[in-house]
């Protein structure tokens, strides 16, 4: 049956749930740690990516799903005359974007797969998705959708710690004195992306400065707090306090929708250890 069809990549945070009960088509994106390489979420979880992040000698590489995947996937989505909607990862991110679109012209299928780029990752790709998966359920047109959807893209926001420094500096995303001197310093960063763009928001030292971020965020939602029906919050390895910030911020509203969840591979080999990030949209 001809219908419009949603697909992401395996940066975004959704449940094995809403993944299902939606009918959204994943394409993982590749790991590789220490010359061996995985697929993300098929033949590696991102606990146990962490680990092995953790034993590795060398940082952890990422990279798109190849284009041959890509076309695999949108010539079988597409095969029943179905009209596509892509939803990806931040283009500042990765090169998943331009790897879907080459890949809908290689499948001849330009003219029925559009291409949207979220501006961000995670669970704030995650909201869009499945804006596009329900709008789909409910019969709407593709231009609706995608007018939901960047409507949705437009009023979010990401608000991310970064508290150990080494995986960005080995990354190269700081440069070597800045790296060093955040370093010596026990400095920590506030990292943001509007309109798709990475940037340090904020530079302070130790818990303190956490717990000031922590504050000013929950600020935000409590300002908002008749306007946010949902909020993710995803880290690397600290599922204890993720769940006690979740908890504040259902005091805050308890109609609010929070999923707590573990972040995806190309968030954690930058972010390193500690991270966290607080996602959401005001409606």
């Amino acid at each position: 049956m001809s219908k419009i069809k949603v697909m992401t990549d395996s940066s975004v945070q959704l449940t094995p749930e809403e993944i299902k009960k939606y009918d959204i088509t994943v394409v993982p994106l590749t790991i590789t740690i220490d010359g061996k390489s995985y697929i993300d979420g098929e033949d590696i979880t991102r606990s146990d990516f962490v680990k092995k992040m953790n034993e590795a000698e060398n940082l952890p590489k990422t990279s798109q799903p190849p284009i041959g995947r890509f076309v695999d996937t949108i010539k079988k989505l597409t095969a029943d005359g179905s009209q596509v909607i892509g939803i990806f990862l931040a283009k500042a991110l990765s090169g998943t974007i331009d790897a879907a679109r080459q890949a809908a012209e290689i499948a001849g299928q330009t003219d029925n797969v559009t291409i949207i780029d979220s501006e961000l990752t995670d669970r704030a790709e995650g909201f869009q998705v499945l804006a596009a998966a329900k709008d789909s359920q409910a019969g709407k047109s593709m231009d609706e959708i995608v007018a939901h959807v960047k409507k949705i893209r437009d009023n979010q926001t990401l608000e991310m710690m970064v508290v150990n420094l080494k995986n960005l500096i080995k990354g190269g995303r700081l440069g070597a004195l800045s790296g060093r001197i955040a370093t010596m310093l026990n400095i920590r960063i506030v990292l943001q992306m509007p309109h798709g763009k990475l940037k340090v928001a904020k530079k302070g030292r130790g818990k303190k400065f956490t717990r000031a971020f922590d504050e000013r965020v929950l600020k935000e939602i409590e300002e908002n707090k008749d306007r946010i029906k949902e909020v993710g919050i995803s880290y690397v390895d600290t599922p204890e306090p993720m769940h006690e910030l979740a908890d504040k911020i259902k005091q805050i509203n308890p109609d609010i929708n929070v999923l707590v969840a573990e972040t995806s591979p190309i968030i954690a080999t930058h972010a390193g250890n500690g991270a966290y990030a607080i996602l959401f949209y005001v409606e």
